[in-house]
């Protein structure tokens, strides 16, 4: 298996999980800055300040500026908190129809966002779910939820990441982040439930997918099946060592009973009689 070690770690680390690293979103450092900095609401139709609720409603291409982070919508809804020291403090910010997210290389979009600060959470909800950033999209079609405490990004449902030579799919996506002053880096990732990791060569396909970056290795797990052209690699787990650059693939019982790891090669990868 080490002849396939290189294209497997451009797999499951290129094509798969660092993908998962949008820049879009805010780290705390940054986050922290930003709150420091003035909440600006415009929109092109009204602006209502329901006094009673504690909140304001935009209304009609609605903004939300703060820093260099803005929220567009058709309908902006802040809801706010008047402390003894004084002045207002935003605590939860509903967009709605046509929702867009920018901040510095990405942007995201929705349907609707909520992003409630005293959870520490934001959720995108909508039927084309979408993130875009340095030539990569992240898709969706139940949500994306974003934890800022724990620096935790989740794309649910038939989530898929494209680049340029790859993609990635899966039922769920979820990735860690470790945050630096001005940095972002991704420290773990796993997708899960009918994995599939393609490129112009290869197809990877299992249960779930994980990877350590403090233990520099990644896995994909449970009836794990890999081929490039008609050759076939099957077991329950693949392995890949980073720092060894060696990649292993285990038996084990898989769902149809099978208990070996097996390979199949054929010599002439042009012949399609091979693969029938």
């Amino acid at each position: 298996m080490k002849r396939n070690s290189k294209y497997i770690k451009t797999l499951l680390l290129a094509a798969a999980f660092g993908a998962l690293g949008f820049a879009y979103i805010p780290n705390t450092a940054a986050q922290n800055k930003n709150n420091k900095e003035p909440l600006e609401i415009s929109a092109d139709g009204t602006l209502e300040w329901h006094r009673n609720d504690n909140m304001y409603i935009a209304r009609g291409k609605a903004v939300a500026a703060q820093g260099n982070t803005t929220i567009k919508a058709q309908v902006l809804e802040a809801y706010y908190r008047e402390p003894e020291k004084g002045g207002m403090e935003i605590w939860k910010i509903i967009a709605k129809d046509q929702v867009e997210i920018d901040a510095p290389n990405g942007r995201a979009f929705g349907d609707k966002a909520v992003y409630n600060l005293d959870d520490a959470k934001a959720v995108m909800t909508g039927k084309a779910l979408k993130m875009t950033s340095d030539g990569q999209v992240l898709t969706a079609n139940e949500r994306f939820e974003y934890f800022t405490q724990q620096s935790k990004l989740v794309a649910i449902g038939n989530a898929k990441i494209v680049r340029p030579a790859e993609t990635l799919e899966s039922q769920n996506m979820t990735a860690w982040f470790k945050d630096g002053q001005d940095t972002r880096e991704l420290s773990r990732a796993e997708a899960e439930g009918n994995v599939v990791i393609t490129t112009a060569e290869e197809k990877i396909t299992g249960n779930k997918g994980i990877y350590r970056k403090d233990e520099n290795k990644a896995e994909i797990l449970g009836d794990v099946v890999i081929t490039r052209g008609p050759n076939i690699l099957k077991g329950t787990r693949a392995e890949l060592d980073l720092l060894t650059n060696i990649s292993r693939i285990f038996g084990g019982e898989t769902s149809g009973g099978d208990t070996r790891v097996r390979g199949t090669f054929y010599p002439d990868s042009t012949d399609k009689k091979a693969v029938q």
